[in-house]
Parts: C-alpha cells; structure tokens; sequence
C-alpha cells in the first residue's frame, strides 16, 4: 500500500537530504546512470561529481550541500555505483562523462550550474568546465587531480617507497621481476587482464595500497598477502581506473593546465589537504597559477581522504562560500 501524500512529504521533511528525485536516465551506447537531486527545487544549482574513477556517490554526499540552498545533482558515472552496465568500460571515455552531464543539465532545465568534486571528480570537473564554460557558475575542488599519467606513477613509485617502504615491497611482490621494472603499467595490464587469476589479486593489492596513500593515519599500511589470492568480492574502482589512466584519462597531455585558460571569469575554491600523497599542494598550486580566478585553500593535518581531519568542513564552507559570490 503506498504511503499519502501527506505522509510522504513529512518524512521528506523529517529528513532534508532525502532526494528529490532519482531515476535510471538511458544516455545511449547501452548505459543507464543513476541520477538523484537534493535540496529544495528553486535552490542554486549544484552537480556532485565522484572520484575514483569507479567509485559512486554516496548518502553522505548530499550533505555537502545545505538542502535550504541548493538543489544538487549527484550521479554514478557510467559503470559505477548502480549505473548499468555495473563495471561496463564500453564507450566510457572523459567525452562521454561530459556528454552524459549535458545530458543531466538539459534534463533538469539548468542553464548553470556550480560543479563539485574531488581528485577524480576534480578531473571531471575542469574538464566539463573547459568544454562548457558557458555553463558553469563556480568550480569547488578537492584533491586537485589532473588526469595525469605522470601523477599517477610518481604516487606509486617515488611518494609510497618514500613514505612506506614495506609497503612498497609488498606492492612490488605481486609482479614479477620482470614487471617491476615498470610496476604501475604492470598493474594496469594485470588488472585489465580478463583472467580472475590474475586481475583479481592485483585488483586487492592496488586498492589496499591506493587507501593507504589515500590517508593521512591509515590503518593498514602493509598488504595482507595471503588473502590476495582468496576469493572475494573484488573492489571496483582498480577496474575503471587501470581502464581511464592506461589511456591517459582520454586527454591530451597535460590538457587541463594548457587549457586553464577556458576557466577565465569563472571562479573557483580548490582545498587541498597539506599531505596529500596522491595529489599533492603542488598540483593545486599549479591550476591556481594559471586560472586567475581562483583562490586555494590548505587544509593542515589532512592527507587525500574527504574524511581527514578538517577536509569535509574545508569543502562544504568552500561550496556556501561560492554560492555566495556567485549570488553577489
């Protein structure tokens, strides 16, 4: 039996973050993605990209953003989350995501709207901005993440035997010594190989590791080897991301710094937590040198993780602030 309408609307108003809407939105060659907005329906228009790549967004997510200010839009890109296909690489592509926001935006009848997001969701973002500038109303970042091989290769090869040795054992001893010659692009090709012998540990080992770098007080930093090969339900985000870095996240080199110019007029707060081993200041740093409006906040005590200390307050105060320049 379902609920009245005046029962409905006061558990809605018991819980300000419930959606709004939520839907499976058919973008074409084969894909559904789950979208959802939250807020109130004549708020400031927000779109909440995710990281990984491969991740999703999630409950908590929607709290970033004052439900009496904003009417935000979250997504899981295509393959993540409970997008359909689940894990799907086909036509899935830096185009195709900014597609599928167009897609979004037009379907929700915005003109412009604030865009958000974190390392991958970071990437996302700049480059939806640079192809649409038109459209965009601010930028909030976290994390600042280019889409760069070279970003990923110096986390894995020079930052994790720095800060981590054994840890960096530990991620070398699942190649072979051939492989470690080149470990990242061996982990690429091990996690794309269509074999569960083989995807399947290197999977487990890549994101124990990735965690590990991705906080400021992990608490795990050494593998646990014996369970690498124990069947499990093998996490999702090593699949997208060994699929969007081996191809250079689909863009030119170094496109989003070249580029920078296309956020001119736009305005921007970028949060960075201060040891970030993933994306560290000095990425940020660079995208703030080259687009004028900008303004980069660090965050001290904090690694890459939305949940370090201070990082989550940092990004919900760095969205109300640019709601209000951009209602000024």
């Amino acid at each position: 039996m379902m609920p009245d309408a005046d029962a409905a609307s006061s558990v809605k108003r018991a819980d300000p973050f419930a959606p709004l809407t939520s839907e499976m939105l058919d973008v074409g060659d084969g894909h559904e993605i789950y979208v959802e907005s939250v807020g109130c329906s004549d708020g400031i228009p927000a779109i909440y990209l995710h990281g990984g790549p491969g991740s999703g967004c999630q409950p908590d997510h929607r709290r970033l953003f004052d439900p009496e200010r904003f009417r935000a839009v979250l997504l899981d890109q295509r393959g993540c989350g409970r997008s359909r296909p689940k894990g799907s690489r086909a036509h899935n592509t830096t185009t195709h995501l900014i597609a599928d926001m167009e897609i979004i935006r037009e379907k929700f009848g915005v003109a412009r709207w604030m865009v958000v997001g974190g390392s991958w969701g970071a990437t996302l973002a700049l480059a939806y901005a640079q192809a649409h500038p038109e459209r965009v109303s601010g930028i909030a970042l976290r994390a600042t993440f280019l889409g760069t091989r070279a970003e990923v290769e110096t986390a894995f090869t020079v930052r994790l035997p720095q800060f981590y040795p054994a840890l960096y054992e530990d991620f070398l001893s699942v190649l072979t010594p051939e492989e470690r010659a080149h470990p990242v692009q061996a982990y690429y090709r091990r996690i794309l190989d269509p074999d569960p012998a083989v995807h399947g540990p290197a999977a487990r080992a890549w994101h124990d590791t990735e965690r590990a770098l991705s906080e400021h007080k992990p608490a795990k930093t050494r593998l646990d080897l014996a369970s690498l090969n124990v069947w499990r339900t093998l996490p999702a985000t090593p699949f997208m991301e060994a699929h969007y870095f081996i191809n250079d996240s689909f863009m030119s080199e170094n496109q989003l710094l070249r580029n920078a110019g296309r956020l001119a007029g736009i305005r921007g707060i970028i949060v960075q937590g201060r040891y970030d081993l993933l994306c560290p200041p000095a990425t940020a740093q660079a995208l703030a040198k080259v687009w004028p409006g900008s303004e980069l906040r660090i965050v001290e005590e904090a690694g890459h993780s939305l949940y370090d200390g201070g990082v989550r307050d940092a990004v919900m105060k760095s969205i109300a602030d640019l709601a209000s320049k951009i209602s000024r």
